[in-house]
């Protein structure tokens, strides 16, 4: 049986003694917790699992916690990139694994305490860092020039004879199908 199944029935069995003579919002919370949980038990065990459930689950981002943990995440990675030197921090191929750690950390920790990943809280804070490590990352800009006159010559040269060729090749190929016809 698969492991997330069994897990939703436990849930399932735990939150189904919730009493509901108290009119408290925690206990709103449970109930709310325990119909979703009923759905989700009831979809996984039905051969056509549907895709909409009746009753969604609403947890709410705390935004001080989502902030503190990005804060955290900000200093592992701030402490990474200081072992990498200022002049390499333009090269993604220097500090990939620090920044997928990074980026890990934050998707994790938002969607632990309930928060989408990514949100204007996030973003503010990626972009932060952004700033404090990348901006002196800017690509200057770049300028195209013609190949010299003999590289262009050929360039433009080959295709034009090997067009000719295959059009004496193909007019060549029906004469000779017509002698030995």
């Amino acid at each position: 049986m698969d492991p997330n199944l069994v897990t939703l029935v436990k849930l399932s069995l735990i939150f189904g003694y919730v009493d509901s003579s108290h009119d408290h919002p925690l206990q709103r919370c449970l109930q709310e917790l325990h119909l979703t949980v009923k759905a989700l038990v009831a979809r996984g065990l039905s051969d056509g699992a549907d895709a909409s459930v009746t009753h969604t689950l609403r947890i709410h981002c705390n935004q001080s916690l989502l902030l503190l943990e990005m804060e955290r995440c900000g200093e592992r990675f701030t402490a990474d990139m200081k072992q990498i030197l200022p002049d390499d921090r333009c090269n993604l191929t220097h500090f990939i694994r620090e920044y997928h750690v990074f980026s890990f950390c934050t998707e994790a920790n938002a969607e632990r305490i309930g928060c989408f990943w990514p949100n204007p809280q996030v973003e503010r804070f990626i972009i932060g860092l952004h700033q404090r490590f990348f901006s002196n990352c800017t690509l200057d800009p770049l300028v195209f020039l013609d190949p010299p006159e003999h590289t262009l010559t050929l360039l433009i040269l080959i295709p034009v004879f090997l067009t000719l060729a295959m059009v004496a090749l193909v007019v060549w190929s029906s004469k000779r199908s017509d002698v030995l016809a």
